[in-house]
């Protein structure tokens, strides 16, 4: 096991204690015995975890807890509270704490805790990767969006399902939105140099395309510019 872990305790045989024990199981810690000291650290580098105990000098674990969260709502944090803290324990975990442990704990609980928050973690984190992947794979105007990879379009959450040329001729718009296009670009980028036929053949796509995407009740994205072309935009 691997991983970064703060300790913020002010009881110095706990905070060894702690030390000895994650240090064994792998961890590189940090440790800080005061509530000031503990953000100061907090702040000059990533940490994967923190052990934040409710009960500090200067600012209390309650108050470290709520200033970590103004901008990071995924560090995992445990925090360290009395027996009968109660009080304590609901402010933490309304403030965003993953979890808490009561003092005197066994060591061997807070390991098992500490594996479960960096699971949970690990697994948020690597979904959030996967939602960027996606979003940036994604074309998108409004509430329409296409994705080039796997040549999934929706409009909201409703899927349209779009022939191969419809399908070219909607990523050309997209990449190239509220730009005026004239047919003969539309013909050249989604045809081809060598198409010999009639420039009508655009106006029956964008028809065809227009159909599935424009549905009846939604504000049309693709607008006719007379005389010149289409535009792939929101509507006014």
């Amino acid at each position: 096991m691997s991983g970064t872990i703060l300790i913020i305790e002010d009881e110095e045989k706990i905070a060894r204690l702690l030390e000895i024990e994650l240090g064994y199981e792998g961890y590189q810690t940090g440790r800080a015995g005061s509530g000031t000291e503990g953000l100061e650290l907090y702040r000059e580098q990533k940490w994967d975890l923190i052990l934040l105990d409710v009960m500090l000098p200067g600012l209390s674990g309650i108050e470290v807890l709520r200033r970590i969260r103004v901008n990071d709502p995924s560090t995992p944090v445990i925090l360290l509270t009395a027996k009968d803290s109660v009080e304590d324990k609901v402010s933490g975990l309304d403030l965003g704490a993953s979890d808490y442990v009561t003092k005197p704990f066994e060591i061997e609980e807070l390991l098992a805790r500490i594996r479960s928050a960096l699971r949970v973690s690990a697994a948020r984190s690597a979904k959030r990767e996967v939602q960027q992947e996606e979003q940036q794979e994604f074309l998108a105007i409004s509430d329409l969006r296409l994705n080039e990879q796997t040549r999934e379009v929706y409009r909201g959450e409703r899927r349209i399902d779009l022939t191969p040329r419809e399908f070219d001729l909607l990523v050309f718009l997209l990449r190239n939105q509220r730009q005026v296009l004239s047919r003969e670009q539309m013909i050249r980028e989604v045809w081809g140099y060598d198409y010999a036929g009639d420039t009508n053949v655009v106006d029956v796509y964008i028809r065809y395309v227009r159909k599935k995407i424009d549905e009846a009740g939604l504000p049309d994205l693709i607008h006719t510019v007379r005389g010149v072309g289409y535009v792939l935009k929101e509507s006014s």
